[in-house]
């Protein structure tokens, strides 16, 4: 994600990810909630940061696991346990790239999975959550 707007365009475009948090605070506020973000390339940090939700309160989780997706267990067993609602959210539709890509693991503990709305998918998941916090 530090590189988005940089690597391979053609398929996660030219935005920033600071755009992209700009994007989401900008959505946060016209829905009332409190985001924060961490980024990292490093499974444990991700790990890390997904059980501190937990301690920290938190009351849903947007996540990118990126290559993590189709090889992380430690991923899928942190969003288990924490029972915070999660949202697996994919800029491209892993699903319609290379075969190896096609299997995730964390999705079997998100509520939901968003793939190939591009960054559009990150507001629907923090639209989602917000949804089911007040509802």
């Amino acid at each position: 994600m530090n590189l988005l707007g940089i690597r391979q365009p053609e398929i996660y475009g030219r935005t920033t990810y600071e755009d992209l948090c700009g994007m989401i605070r900008a959505e946060a506020e016209r829905l009332g909630i409190q985001v924060s973000f961490f980024q990292s390339n490093h499974e444990g940090a991700l790990v890390d940061a997904i059980h501190q939700a937990y301690f920290d309160g938190v009351d849903g989780i947007v996540f990118n696991p990126a290559a993590y997706t189709h090889t992380s267990v430690a991923l899928l067993d942190a969003v288990k346990s924490v029972g915070i609602p999660t949202v697996e959210v994919h800029i491209s539709d892993p699903d319609q790239r290379e075969e190896f890509r096609h299997v995730s693991y964390i999705r079997a503990a998100c509520t939901a999975t968003i793939r190939g709305h591009g960054l559009e998918g990150y507001l629907e998941a923090l639209r989602l959550l917000a949804e089911k916090s007040s509802g």
